[in-house]
């Protein structure tokens, strides 16, 4: 009998060994001013690209370098800046279920503040995204199918725009849900992205949006 209960007890300890959470975070102290984090890169043409990249910012959340949307995209006829989506995806993310967050700060935009956490990212264009506009004071989930963007949720929410704030999105299966400041605003359920994907980080049209505390924690 204590032969079988000691087999348990180590059949029960290599399952939890196998069901720690995989963690990624942002090697911050590796970072480059100027550059992108490793791995890390914006879809499209070089020269419409939008302008992200690292720079210190000594209020940010660990004091060291910050993830920036400088200047959107160039997007039209005539290459106008700012009526696009802005974004910065890491493809290699491999990301199905588990919780993404990021700290972020609006710091200026006239038809559009804030952004927010793309996840499983098929591809530039198709992806599921959560964002914070404080233009707007909500919080909202969307779908971007074929560079299409469709509502799915949304919860008012009023923040401070010149203050850092913490989203932290929870995937299991197909529901997903969407936090502030660790308070719970929006939960969905939706398949049209099943499979995993890669993250990124997202702005729209003039947003000018910081970075900083990227983490990804995978469920086993």
């Amino acid at each position: 009998m204590l032969r079988f209960l000691l087999i348990g007890f180590l059949v029960a300890g290599l399952g939890a060994a196998v069901a720690q959470p995989q963690t990624d975070v942002w090697p911050v102290e590796t970072f480059e001013i100027g550059s992108l984090p490793a791995g890390w890169a914006v879809p499209g043409k070089e020269e419409d690209a939008p302008d992200w990249h690292l720079i210190q910012n000594p209020d940010a959340p660990d004091g060291k370098p910050v993830l920036a949307m400088l200047r959107p995209a160039k997007t039209g006829l005539f290459g106008w800046f700012g009526s696009g989506f802005n974004v910065v995806i890491d493809p290699s993310a491999d990301f199905l279920n588990g919780t993404i967050s990021v700290h972020f700060k609006s710091v200026s935009g006239s038809s559009d503040q804030g952004g927010g956490i793309m996840w499983r990212v098929q591809d530039a264009e198709n992806y599921y995204v959560a964002r914070f506009n404080p233009l707007e004071d909500n919080f909202r989930f969307y779908t971007v199918r074929n560079g299409s963007r469709s509502e799915l949720a949304s919860a008012r929410m009023k923040l401070d725009p010149q203050s850092w704030h913490k989203m932290t999105i929870s995937q299991s299966g197909a529901t997903f849900r969407g936090y502030l400041d660790g308070k719970l605003l929006l939960e969905y359920a939706d398949g049209t992205f099943s499979a995993p994907g890669g993250v990124g980080l997202w702005t729209k049209s003039d947003a000018v949006t910081l970075f900083d505390d990227f983490r990804i924690d995978k469920a086993p």
